[in-house]
C-alpha cells in the first residue's frame, strides 16, 4: 500500500488535531425504515473498503518530539459501532431529536484516541445512521466517497453511487494575448488585495459586533442545530437569472440575503447599511477522483495520495435593509466569488499555513487559524452528493446531512445535495442564537424570494 506502518500526518491533518481546531465531521444518513440490531451494520462495514483503508485502521500517536503519526493496529470493529434502539431525545419529532443529538456531539463527545478515529452511531428509533470521522482522516469529499462504497443505487443494487466530478471551466474559444495578459494582471491584483486582508484578519481586523458574531471561547458553548431545506430545481431557476452563475453563487446569495433578513428582525440596535459580515470557507486544493482514487489507494505501491490539502477563502457578505432586489444579492455574490476564484488566495493561504507549520510548529499555526476564525462571523461549505437515490444495507436513504464540531464561530453551515434536494445544517451557539430554526427559515425564504424574482424576469421576457 502507499501508506507506511507509521506515517506522519499531513500539515492540514496536524492542524485539525490541535485543541483549538479539533475537528470531527458528523455525517447523517436518513433511512426509509429503522436498522434493527447491530449485526447488519457490522456486516456492511466489514465488507466495505473502510476496514481495508490504512487511515481507518491506524491510531493517532505522537513520537518523542511530539509529532503526530499514524500507527497501524488490528481493527476491533465492535468498538466503532454504537447501536441506540431507544429515543435519544424527549422530542417526538425525529428531525429535532437527531439535531439535538448531533448538537450535543459537537461540543461534548470527542473521538477516543485509543482506537482509529471514526465511529458509527445507529439511532434505531429515529431511522438514521450517524457516521463520525475525524477531519485528520481526510477531506470531506474523500470521506463521503469512501462512505458511499458501503452503499448501492436503488435503481441498480449492484452498482455503487458516485459523486459528480467538477467539469472543466476552460473555454473552447482561444483567448487573445491581450485578454490573457489582462486576466493575469487581475489575478495578481486580486491576490495582493485578498492576501493583505488575510494577514490583517489574522492580526487585528475583525467584523463588527452583531447578534450572530462569536469569538474566542465560543467553540466551548452549548450548541443547537437546525436544518434549512432547499430544492435544487429552485436554485437552478435562480441561477438561470444571472449569466454564468453557479449553485455556489446562489448559495452565497441566499446566505447574504438570509442573514440580512435575520439581522433586520433580531438586532438589538440599528445596523449600518452595507455592514460587512465575513464568512470563512475551506477550499480543497487536492484533486479528488472519488471512488477511483480510493480504489487506486488500495493497490500495492499505489502513488495515490490521501489526506487534507486546504486553503482558506474569506467571503464577505453585506447587510442591506428590506426592500432591496433579492437578485442583487446573487449578483454581488457572483462578482465577489469570481474574483476570489481568479485570485490565488486559497493557494497562498495554504502556503502561509504550511510555512508557519514548518518553521514555528503546529501550535502556532493553529493559533493563527484560530485568530482568523475569531475575527470572522461564520463558516460555510458545500458538498455535491449523489444525484441518484441509493440504499445502505438494502434500506433506501432519504437524506444526507453533515455538520462538524463547533468552532469560535457562532454559525457553522454545511450544505450537502442529494437526489434533487439540498439540506444545510446550521450549527449555532444557542446563547447567541437561541432559535436557529428562525435563521433556517430566513434562508429558505431567501431562496423563494430570489426564485420569485427570477420567475418574474422570465415572465417579462417576450416570448419568441
Amino acid at each position: 500500500m502507499s501508506f507506511n506502518m507509521d506515517e506522519p500526518l499531513t500539515p492540514a491533518g496536524r492542524l485539525f488535531v490541535q485543541p483549538e481546531m479539533n475537528t470531527i465531521i458528523n455525517c447523517v444518513l436518513g433511512l426509509d425504515r429503522p436498522v434493527v440490531g447491530i449485526d447488519i451494520a457490522r456486516s456492511v462495514i466489514s465488507n466495505s473498503l473502510i476496514v481495508k483503508h490504512p487511515r481507518f485502521t491506524s491510531l493517532l500517536v505522537k513520537d518523542k518530539k511530539g509529532r503526530e503519526h499514524w500507527k497501524h493496529v488490528e481493527l476491533e470493529l465492535d468498538r466503532h459501532i454504537m447501536y441506540l434502539p431507544d429515543p435519544v431525545s424527549e422530542s417526538t419529532d425525529d428531525e429535532t431529536a437527531v439535531n439535538e443529538y448531533l448538537a450535543d456531539l459537537t461540543v461534548s463527545c470527542p473521538l477516543s484516541t485509543d482506537k482509529p478515529l471514526w465511529e458509527v452511531h445507529i439511532l434505531g428509533a429515529h431511522k438514521c445512521v450517524v457516521m463520525r470521522f475525524h477531519h485528520a482522516l481526510g477531506d470531506g469529499v474523500s470521506l463521503l466517497s469512501l462512505m458511499l462504497t458501503m452503499c448501492r443505487k436503488v435503481s441498480d443494487g449492484d452498482t455503487m453511487p458516485t459523486l459528480e466530478t467538477r467539469a472543466s471551466s476552460k473555454s473552447k474559444d482561444r483567448e487573445s494575448i491581450g485578454s490573457w495578459l489582462w486576466k493575469v494582471v487581475k489575478m495578481i491584483w486580486f491576490t495582493l488585495i485578498y492576501m493583505f486582508e488575510f494577514i490583517m484578519r489574522s492580526l487585528w481586523l475583525r467584523d463588527k459586533e452583531t447578534v450572530v458574531r462569536g469569538g474566542a471561547g465560543v467553540e466551548l458553548w452549548p450548541r443547537k442545530l437546525a436544518t434549512a431545506k432547499f430544492r435544487l430545481d429552485d436554485m437552478k431557476t435562480v441561477k438561470s437569472a444571472v449569466e454564468n452563475a453557479t449553485i455556489n453563487d446562489v448559495l452565497f446569495g441566499v446566505i447574504s440575503l438570509g442573514l440580512s433578513r435575520y439581522l433586520e428582525d433580531h438586532s438589538t440596535k440599528p445596523l449600518k447599511e452595507g455592514l460587512r459580515i465575513t464568512g470563512a470557507a475551506m477550499v480543497n486544493l487536492r484533486p479528488s477522483s472519488g471512488l477511483q482514487e480510493i480504489t487506486e489507494l488500495m493497490k500495492n505501491k499505489s502513488g495515490s495520495r490521501w489526506g487534507n490539502k486546504f486553503g482558506m477563502m474569506l467571503l464577505p457578505s453585506y447587510y442591506h435593509k428590506n426592500g432591496s432586489d433579492p437578485l442583487q444579492y446573487l449578483k454581488r455574490a457572483k462578482t465577489m466569488i469570481d474574483r476570489k476564484k481568479l485570485s490565488l488566495e486559497a493557494y497562498f493561504s495554504y502556503k502561509i499555513g504550511y510555512f508557519v507549520m514548518k518553521v514555528l510548529g503546529a501550535k502556532f499555526a493553529s493559533l493563527l487559524n484560530y485568530r482568523i476564525i475569531c475575527n470572522t462571523t461564520f463558516t460555510i461549505s458545500n458538498v455535491v452528493g449523489p444525484k441518484e437515490e441509493f440504499m445502505i444495507a438494502g434500506i433506501p436513504v432519504t437524506y444526507i446531512r453533515a455538520t462538524s464540531t463547533s468552532m469560535a464561530h457562532a454559525i457553522t453551515m454545511h450544505m450537502v445535495s442529494y437526489a434533487g434536494k439540498a439540506d444545510m445544517q446550521i450549527l449555532v451557539a444557542k446563547e447567541l442564537i437561541p432559535h436557529p430554526e428562525k435563521l433556517a427559515k430566513c434562508f429558505e425564504d431567501a431562496l423563494l424570494e430570489m426564485k420569485e424574482a427570477a420567475l418574474k424576469i422570465q415572465r417579462e421576457i417576450p416570448s419568441k
